[in-house]
């Protein structure tokens, strides 16, 4: 037994969502936690794109309001607006897709926001002095609230090969200029054998950097790519691939620093749980639906968000994420971790 983290598994090899919620319930009443009654907590989740249909259904976040309540604090729920062309690029549209997927104070029972504001600008910056980063650039609620439950779903990601509370901190947590830089390094390279000319790429890039011509190959303006990955994602022929201006780990040390730096600031007064089910290939970004690499497995909870998604990972197994992101260093998250000196390496857990 290890202190610190505790791992609720889903019975059966084939969980419904009843039995998923009953793990749930499971972790949450063992956890330990920093809320003191009336302090406001915001549970980060990701409420997912418009159109997508892999993200975690609102009745997990549900349990997670009610249990806050049971405690006597004052629950929101939140997420930050996107650098792409979709349901969430400003607040108002982020909100409605939030509704859609059934994310809204009606079903919830407390505030549902965007925590960098309707116009993306309720931001400021907060020290980083690392490799990438001096300062990032965050929404204003990492200043205002009294503590937070990073709820993440743990799934499958192009660019860091997984994602989970590292990936949910930085990105999540981070204003629409620095979910840009770190995403900077990236950029679309097309295969012709491959390319039907549809011109999907061009219609879905939200920086205006693709361009096609009559009977055409489409062409990328890289000076003007903002390296979201949008078009690689959405490419139904796979003619896109990812060009890395650098070493692909870089992508990873950047979210890495970014998720530290918020952690610094919040960590004391917050919790990290990793939903490991519906894990899909991909992010809750993508529109459509998004097939399932592993099976579900529970959850997994404590206070210190490396190890949780350390521990995620073990239970998981990389090898799905390996295969459906070939040539990703998925290790470069942690080691870069240690580096920065964010969270304690082989921090343990408690199992139910």
């Amino acid at each position: 037994m290890k202190k610190g983290l505790l791992v609720c598994r889903t019975e059966g090899e084939e969980a419904e969502e009843a039995g998923n919620l009953t793990a749930l319930r499971s972790l949450l009443k063992e956890i330990p936690h920093p809320f003191r009654p009336g302090m406001e907590v915001g549970i980060k989740v990701h409420w997912g794109e418009k159109g997508n249909r892999g993200f975690l259904p609102a009745p997990y976040t549900k349990e997670i309001v009610l249990w806050l309540q049971g405690l006597q604090v004052r629950p929101f729920v939140f997420d930050t607006s996107v650098l792409y062309s979709g349901g969430r690029r400003d607040g108002a549209e982020s909100l409605e897709t939030a509704r859609r997927n059934g994310f809204s104070e009606e079903t919830l029972g407390c505030p549902v926001i965007v925590a960098d504001g309707l116009d993306g600008r309720a931001v400021h910056s907060i020290p980083a002095r690392m490799k990438h980063f001096a300062t990032v650039q965050v929404a204003d609620v990492v200043g205002k609230t009294g503590g937070f439950v990073i709820f993440s779903h743990f799934k499958g990601h192009m660019l860091s090969s997984f994602g989970g509370a590292i990936k949910n901190l930085s990105m999540g947590f981070a204003s629409r200029a620095q979910k840009q830089r770190m995403h900077s390094d990236a950029h679309p390279v097309l295969n012709r054998k491959k390319c039907t000319r549809c011109g999907l790429c061009v219609k879905v890039c939200p920086a205006g950097a693709a361009s096609i011509g009559k009977g055409a190959f489409p062409a990328y303006d890289l000076q003007r790519c903002i390296g979201c990955s949008q078009c690689i994602a959405l490419c139904a022929e796979a003619a896109l691939k990812i060009f890395w201006d650098s070493d692909p780990g870089v992508f990873q040390e950047k979210l890495v620093e970014t998720a530290a730096a918020v952690w610094r600031v919040i960590g004391a007064r917050s919790i990290a749980i990793n939903a490991l089910i519906r894990i899909t290939k991909e992010c809750d970004c993508m529109p459509g639906r998004n097939p399932t690499i592993a099976r579900d497995a529970g959850f997994v909870g404590g206070g210190d968000p490396v190890a949780v998604d350390r521990e995620s990972l073990s239970i998981v197994g990389s090898e799905p994420f390996e295969n459906a992101h070939p040539g990703i260093p998925w290790k470069k998250q942690f080691e870069h971790a240690a580096a920065v000196g964010f969270g304690a390496p082989g921090k343990g857990q408690a199992r139910t």
